[in-house]
Order: C-alpha cells, then sequence, then structure tokens
C-alpha cells in the first residue's frame, strides 16, 4: 500500500482500514521486515542477516517501537496537515531527531554499472550494529517528508471508513481518494445509488 507519494505517508500507512476492517503491516518483527524490504528502505541481504541472528521477540520489540514511533508522528502530521510547517515546529521533532542523531551512515567509493558505463561512485551505507538500527531509514524517511514536503499538499482520503493519508501532488490539488480503484470507485457506488433512491 505504498500510494502516499512520500515514503513517510507511506510508514503512517502501515496501518490503514482501505477496506472497513483495520490492517497493520507492522503488527510484528516479520511484518517490519517485509514492509522494510517493500519499501526498499533496507538492503534485502541486511534484513535476511538481521532476521538470522535477531533473538526470539527481540524484532517484535523492535516493531512495538516502530509503531509507537508511527503513532507519535501521526499525530504530528494531523497537527499541521493542511497548511505549511514552520520553524516553530522543530521544538516538536524531539523525538525523530534522537532516532535519527543514533545513525552509523557513511560514504564509500564503489563500483557503479549502468547506462552511464562503468565506472565509480560515491555511494551511502550505513552498519546494521542492531535490530533497532532498523528504525534508522524510517525515520530518515519520516525527516525528509518533514523538510522535503509542503504540509499543504498532505491529505486524508475522504473514502468512508480510509484512514489513509497522501501527498496531493497533482496539478489541481484535487485529488481526494488514496486509490481510485477503491475508495474513490466506493463513492461514487454509493452516490449513485443515493441518486437512484431519491429518484424513486
Amino acid at each position: 500500500m505504498f500510494i502516499a507519494d512520500s515514503l513517510g505517508l507511506d510508514f503512517l500507512n502501515s496501518i490503514a482500514t482501505p477496506v472497513d476492517t483495520p490492517v497493520d503491516w507492522i503488527d510484528d518483527g516479520d511484518g517490519l521486515i517485509d514492509w522494510l524490504g517493500q519499501a526498499k528502505l533496507v538492503p534485502p541481504d541486511e534484513l535476511d542477516a538481521m532476521r538470522a541472528r535477531a533473538l526470539p521477540g527481540e524484532l517484535d520489540k523492535v516493531a512495538d517501537q516502530a509503531r509507537a514511533l508511527r503513532e507519535w508522528f501521526r499525530g504530528f502530521v494531523r497537527k499541521h496537515a493542511g497548511r505549511p510547517l514552520t520553524a516553530n515546529a522543530l521544538h516538536e521533532l524531539g523525538p525523530l531527531n534522537s532516532l535519527l542523531e543514533r545513525d552509523e551512515a557513511f560514504r564509500q567509493i564503489v563500483s557503479r554499472h549502468g547506462e552511464s558505463g562503468e565506472g565509480l561512485a560515491l555511494q551511502r551505507m550505513r552498519r546494521w550494529p542492531s535490530s533497532g538500527s532498523l528504525l534508522l531509514p524510517i525515520g530518515e524517511a519520516m525527516a525528509k517528508f518533514v523538510c522535503e514536503e509542503d504540509f499543504s499538499d498532505v491529505k486524508a482520503c475522504e473514502g468512508h471508513h480510509c484512514t489513509m493519508l497522501f501527498a496531493d501532488h497533482t496539478r489541481r490539488r484535487a485529488r481526494r481518494w488514496c486509490i481510485m480503484a477503491v475508495c474513490g470507485n466506493r463513492a461514487k457506488q454509493a452516490a449513485h445509488r443515493s441518486r437512484l433512491k431519491s429518484r424513486q
């Protein structure tokens, strides 16, 4: 369910009610590993290694921390959505900055293979010393969202029970639904049924 046009918001949408029943994609450690893999925030080999060396229940505890972080961030986003974010919000971002300062990221020269030919490239790398480090790329995605997204564009889906958020990057800022094929079509069907009833 990566529909938000921003990984920071997609993290908030890792619990959602897309079709009347709430679904939490990071309800345990395995769910967190799967979500991180689908979001491409952690290399697959690192996720496999983390899963193999984790103690029983260790990844579940990290998933608990991820859910707590998600709910804190949901409150922040909902509070500021719909208007530009100002520097006054900085004092509210303490939990996120605390997470970011734990990072062990560095840059390394690597071999580049691609359409521009072979050569060398400077690539950002990260050490993964513990299962708790799995929260770091999530924190980075959230921070990128906070610093680069116009909060005026953040909207909630207008679907009946839908809880999804998204960044509206359409030209006229007229996006109303998380996914037109789900919530948009349901709203059109409901409006159609309502019109039919009113004619009868």
